[in-house]
């Protein structure tokens, strides 16, 4: 296999482990700081994007954002899979997520965030599929996404290390 075929993989994980640290670990390194809460929601859109009697969209954009690049990266893996082969990690990520933030007390399960983390992956999937149709040559589309890929994920790597050091 190739090193462009493996780079995003490479960065796939790379950009799980940071969304991990985002999302289950809340950007602490210490586990103390961590927030004590286990609660669960299964109305979507419900009570836990409501905010003084309004829809809080910044908190569901963010979830559909931050999962974009995961759809991106298994398009550009699996591009030979099906649509919904593509969908079920993607679905699975976000449930693994909601579940860990759970049974770990360190956060509420949300339904909203499921629908919105799979939306974003959905969205990054159909990105990339429609890449392949409008390019023919995918070789030339893959050398491109690759490049984009590494620059997306040093600058999210940078934005975080960034963020830490304000934060000392």
């Amino acid at each position: 296999m190739k090193f462009k075929n493996k780079l995003p993989k490479v960065l796939l994980g790379i950009y799980i482990i940071l969304i991990s640290w985002i999302i289950l670990f809340k950007m602490q390194f210490n586990f103390n700081y961590l927030p004590y809460i286990r609660s669960i929601n299964l109305i979507p859109f419900g009570e836990s994007v409501i905010i003084n009697g309004k829809i809080y969209f910044g908190e569901i954009i963010n979830n559909l954002i931050v999962f974009i690049p995961v759809g991106l990266y298994i398009g550009m893996i699996w591009k030979d899979k099906n649509f919904i082969k593509k969908v079920i990690p993607i679905l699975s990520l976000t449930l693994i997520y909601e579940t860990l933030q759970y049974i770990l007390h360190i956060g509420a399960t949300d339904i909203t965030d499921i629908i919105m983390n799979t939306l974003g992956g959905v969205i990054g999937i159909l990105i990339i599929n429609c890449l392949y149709k409008i390019f023919k040559n995918s070789e030339k589309v893959d050398k491109v996404l690759n490049i984009l890929a590494t620059i997306c994920t040093l600058g999210v790597i940078f934005l975080i290390i960034s963020l830490i050091v304000c934060n000392l």
